[in-house]
């Protein structure tokens, strides 16, 4: 099949008649009955059955049709970037972050990197850092942030900002004058948020406490450190969290204290080792740490 003849399938298909596929495709409907019956004639079977002057799709059409999807869908995006290069608007900017990066530090740095590049296309995805790495390998990404080093041979990882584990609890839980000192494992009361068993972060917190004589009994486990904030905000427990997302807790309903051992957390840049950055990618990797230390510096007030 060539291109032509999946763009006029694909519109005989999601419209059902030769004369509504002439009209998404803005050519005659002798055009596309020409095109349709070249292409069945290539395939040596018909698509379409033909009753009173309706098509109907044959089981290899439902079939052939599931296949071409993705490829229709690939050259709409070529049509779409075609477009953008009409408009001068050359770049676009992929980039993915974890969830708590893409919640604490990401709105601010974007709306500041959108002031030097307001016609500049950028694309924004969430994943998990396994999910990143296989992203960037392929070429489905510019660059990544996450609080975790991948060590991957193909992957440069560069800090950007570093912080502390943080205890935060319901307001109302500390004494004012207690909110500077670091809490261990011991200090820990009530109900505690955990993590699920292959968090990485998650793992630190419980070897430390185990490391400690305590072991960290989880009635409530969570997915991102996102989810574990908003529920010490709504009062229903305390958790271990990583700096940034403490930095973005609600001041009035949360109390926050550094975490005893101390435990750093790295927010790191990750970049293909084959692909270098675009002027547009290394400007908003400098607006995410501009704006990473400042969420740490707001955390620390």
């Amino acid at each position: 099949m060539r291109l032509r003849h999946i763009e006029v399938f694909h519109a005989i298909m999601q419209v059902g008649t030769i004369s509504g596929a002439a009209q998404v495709l803005h050519i005659s409907q002798p055009a596309v009955t020409k095109v349709l019956q070249h292409c069945e004639l290539q395939l040596g079977m018909p698509l379409f059955e033909r009753v009173r002057g309706k098509l109907y799709p044959k089981p290899e059409a439902h079939r052939l049709f599931a296949e071409t999807e993705k490829l229709h869908r690939d050259l709409q995006g070529i049509r779409r970037l075609a477009a953008s290069l009409k408009g001068h608007a050359v770049e676009t900017v992929r980039l993915v972050s974890t969830p708590t990066v893409a919640l604490s530090v990401l709105p601010q740095a974007m709306s500041e990197w959108r002031k030097d590049f307001p016609g500049t296309r950028c694309e924004l995805a969430s994943h998990h850092t396994s999910e990143i790495v296989n992203a960037l390998r392929l070429g489905e990404a510019d660059l990544a942030l996450s609080l975790q080093d991948p060590r991957h041979p193909g992957i440069v990882a560069e800090p950007l900002a570093q912080g502390l584990m943080t205890v935060i609890a319901p307001a109302g839980t500390w004494d004012e004058s207690e909110l500077d000192t670091p809490l261990s494992a011991a200090g820990l009361q009530g109900e505690l948020i955990g993590y699920a068993d292959n968090d990485p972060l998650g793992e630190m917190v419980v070897a430390a406490c185990e490391a400690q004589g305590i072991q960290p009994v989880f009635r409530t486990v969570v997915q991102t450190y996102q989810i574990a904030r908003t529920l010490v905000e709504a009062g229903a427990g305390m958790a271990v969290v990583d700096p940034f997302t403490a930095a973005s807790a609600s001041a009035v309903r949360v109390q926050r204290r550094p975490w005893a051992p101390a435990i750093p957390i790295q927010l790191y840049l990750l970049t293909a080792g084959h692909s270098p950055l675009s002027h547009g990618c290394r400007q908003l990797a400098d607006s995410i740490a501009a704006s990473a230390r400042a969420c740490l510096f707001r955390g620390l007030e």
